[in-house]
């Protein structure tokens, strides 16, 4: 696959704040985004629906459609924010005009449910996009993470290659390389049964909030019991798993993947739904080397 990496965010580029999941219920939070990123030299807009209400979603599909559109058409934005996750991403995958993302490629941010948008705009328009903070966890919070914003500054902008040391549990050592790819766990599983996996070998890296041990351990089987997933697989780098009820049967998981698929699994990254987290390119080649991580 030929992939799109979209140019640095400069001083002075336009930022486009946009709704794709859930209802926004805080708006507090938005103008203090938009504060935030006109105090450090941004111009931002806001995607018509973000106040949107349509049951437990910002707005209609088709206006979220819409908007996505317009904002990687107009040229003069350089980076795509989503304002928050939660659930209604999945609900546009198979609606978007993925042409236009590849036609006018940009900086593309969220986590969480935005991850099926992220896996999808790889996948069918080649578009490398970011694993980053959000509007309502991260940018328009009265006390910012210094750590999470110097990171996605760092990132969006430089270009540089993205050096991690592993600084916690290694469950079996090992070298890998292929494309950086993941995400949430619970989104990914919800891809399940479309076309959605890298064809080249990939790096998987995965976190998931509030989830039992048994169910991210079913979610790692389904994901494995598909044929493309286990060939290409090379590694598993392992964010937080945020309010799992007993770590050491987590561990255990953890140290049974590594055995029965014989691939490197480290943790220990900043990759999570927490206060402190990474920026990291979605489908930027990587490498692993001793549980140092080096993604390009």
């Amino acid at each position: 696959m030929n992939l799109i990496k979209p140019a640095g965010l400069k001083a002075g580029d336009t930022i486009g704040l946009i709704a794709l999941s859930g209802i926004i219920e805080d708006k507090l939070k938005v103008e203090r985004a938009v504060e935030y990123f006109n105090s450090l030299g941004y111009n931002v807009v806001l995607s018509e629906n973000i106040y949107d209400t349509n049951r437990y979603l910002a707005g209609s599909d088709e206006i979220k459609i819409s908007e996505l559109h317009r904002f990687f058409k107009d040229d003069s934005i350089k980076a795509v924010i989503c304002v928050r996750g939660g659930y209604g991403a999945i609900r546009l995958i198979n609606k978007i005009d993925y042409n236009i993302i590849k036609t006018h490629p940009k900086i593309f941010c969220g986590f969480s449910d935005v991850t099926a948008l992220s896996l999808m705009m790889l996948k069918r328009a080649g578009l490398i996009t970011y694993s980053a903070p959000m509007v309502m966890s991260d940018f328009g919070l009265e006390k910012r993470s210094d750590f999470t914003m110097d990171n996605f500054f760092n990132v969006v902008t430089s270009g540089r290659e993205i050096k991690l040391k592993n600084e916690d549990k290694i469950y079996k050592n090992g070298s890998a390389e292929g494309i950086f790819w993941g995400g949430n766990l619970a989104t990914i599983v919800s891809l399940c049964g479309l076309d959605f996996i890298p064809d080249e070998p990939f790096i998987f890296f995965v976190e998931d909030l509030n989830e039992p041990v048994y169910k991210i351990d079913k979610m790692f089987t389904q994901l494995f019991n598909i044929p493309e997933f286990k060939k290409n697989i090379r590694a598993v780098i392992l964010g937080e798993f945020l309010n799992s009820e007993n770590q050491v049967w987590l561990d255990d998981l953890f140290q049974e993947i590594a055995l029965m698929h014989d691939i490197p699994v480290v943790s220990g990254y900043k990759i999570t739904h927490g206060y402190d987290k990474l920026t990291l390119p979605i489908g930027a080649y990587a490498s692993l080397i001793d549980g140092e991580l080096f993604i390009k």
